[in-house]
């Protein structure tokens, strides 16, 4: 929206304006009147209620509360459900400035307190009226950006974006396999999911397994299917997901961590579009489309003998690269608009706005957890509209901390002494109960050092302590061992789960 369509929009917006006082309504009509604003006045907040309910569109709310008046807190509770969008600015007496925190939770844009200056209250109103103009802005979908499925969106504003979207485009035409490699939360799956849309596929189904979140054999059985029970009732076949997802597309999401046993079966499934299911004789022939994505080091997987190189020339033959947030920072301002809007409709919350200074430092912010992080942090400025909780903060070390795992995992040991000297400062323990805490300790310290070893992988991590991934999982849990990136990176949930932004 060019600078002269934005003025129109804020000269010839509708307003409603709640008031009983003669002199507000005076000074608002005034205004109207010079602005070209459509300005509709009501008496108290019920008669607000029903304009609104009967189809009214105001572009702004302005409620005059009276003094000790509760009804507009009960009406900004409703507006946010039916309206989440709608800006609302109150104007409210002195005694009532205590209503500040919870009339801003409930949705407010801002709290005015009476007496007011006609030209500030002006000026209030086109920053609002401004502001709605550039979110709805950011939610027009465009070439820039394009719905995939049900919330979930492609965004290429930035020039390599782009450059990838049309890479994307051809390749969705060549019935061939896909790789697609990336940092976490770049965008890995929304671009798979791209391949398909934009494919003859793109009528059948799109199914997606992560490798690294399964054991062998559940993975085994998950893609290729099973024998129910072939001992003591007839044989009942249990489908995997490639023949349920026939003639669509499958993405194998962290396809370095297949077991090698599987990796062979899928090789047999690229080059003759059959396997053998599990526990039977019978070939089953499957026509499905692979996409496989990593967020490690293929080629090193291929040199240490743990990915196979066979099932590594027929995948890369046709390769996408999806920079980081950081190579394409031209988007964070759109993004953080389009994150906001998009989450703030979903929550039935009013979107909150994003102070210059609020821009300017998430635009020099590195986001090593790329889209997935900067999804978070909208989200958490959403609910809380703590500026000072939520705000990007980068240390000198922050992004040297995080390319370096070991040194993350490490710090666990000075915290568990620090934990453990404040336990012996509380007083004298028990025999019994200084050996567990001894015990436990050392098991922590033992996950520790195969999860530095290991890089964070948790699936390695488990082989190394030979103990079940399950078991691992449990220790980590009980022992509050976050992965490298929840302890470093601000908003993160400290899990890879298949999160939005993915």
């Amino acid at each position: 929206m060019n600078q002269s369509s934005l003025a129109k929009a804020i000269e010839t917006a509708r307003l409603l304006f709640v008031s009983r006082d003669s002199v507000l309504v005076r000074a608002i009509w005034s205004m109207g009147e010079s602005s070209s604003w459509q300005l509709e006045i009501v008496g108290n907040v019920w008669e607000a209620m029903e304009r609104v309910q009967s189809g009214a569109r105001p572009d702004l709310l302005l409620l005059d509360l009276p003094q000790g008046d509760a009804d507009g807190l009960h009406i900004l509770r409703w507006l946010r459900r039916l309206r989440p969008g709608l800006p609302i600015i109150l104007i409210g007496h002195p005694s009532d400035v205590r209503k500040h925190d919870d009339v801003i939770r409930l949705g407010a844009r801002d709290y005015l307190i009476r007496p007011i200056d006609k030209r500030q209250l002006a000026a209030v109103i086109r920053s609002h009226l401004s502001s709605l103009c550039e979110s709805i802005e950011a939610d027009i979908t465009s070439e820039e950006v394009e719905p995939i499925s049900e919330g979930r969106f492609f965004i290429g504003v930035s020039p390599v974006m782009r450059k990838l979207r049309a890479q994307a485009a051809s390749l969705a035409q060549a019935n061939v396999p896909v790789l697609i490699l990336g940092e976490g939360g770049s965008g890995k799956e929304t671009t798979a999911r791209l391949v398909h849309k934009l494919s003859l596929r793109s009528g059948f189904q799109f199914a997606k397994v992560n490798c690294a979140a399964l054991p062998g054999d559940l993975l085994e059985r998950e893609l290729f299917g099973y024998d129910w029970d072939g001992s003591t009732a007839p044989v009942q076949i249990k489908k995997g997901k490639l023949e349920l997802a026939a003639k669509g597309t499958m993405l194998l999401d962290e396809i370095t961590e297949m077991p090698p046993g599987v990796q062979a079966n899928l090789v047999r499934v690229l080059q003759n579009e059959r396997f053998m299911r599990p526990g039977t004789s019978a070939a089953v022939e499957v026509d499905i489309r692979i996409v496989a994505s990593s967020t490690r080091n293929i080629e090193r997987a291929v040199s240490e003998k743990r990915f196979r190189e066979d099932l590594y020339y027929i995948l890369s033959a046709y390769t996408i690269h999806v920079p980081p947030l950081r190579e394409r920072k031209e988007e964070v301002r759109f993004l953080l608009r389009h994150f906001m809007h998009r989450l703030a409709k979903q929550y039935g919350l009013a979107p909150r706005d994003f102070s210059p200074k609020m821009l300017e430092a998430c635009q020099a912010y590195s986001w090593p957890g790329n889209l997935r992080e900067l999804e978070i942090f909208v989200k958490r400025y959403l609910m809380t509209g703590d500026k000072q909780q939520v705000f990007p903060k980068s240390p000198p070390d922050l992004d040297e901390t995080h390319r370096n795992g070991a040194s993350t995992w490490s710090s666990y040991r000075q915290q568990s002494s620090l934990i453990q000297a404040r336990g012996s400062a509380n007083g004298t323990e028990s025999l019994r109960s200084l050996v567990q805490s001894v015990k436990s300790e050392a098991e922590r310290n033992a996950i520790v050092d195969a999860l530095e070893k290991t890089g964070g992988n948790r699936k390695a991590a488990a082989g190394l302590l030979k103990v079940s991934y399950r078991t691992l999982l449990y220790k980590i849990e009980q022992y509050q061992l976050k992965s490298p990136d929840s302890i470093l990176l601000p908003g993160s949930n400290g899990h890879n789960g298949n999160g939005r932004a993915d």
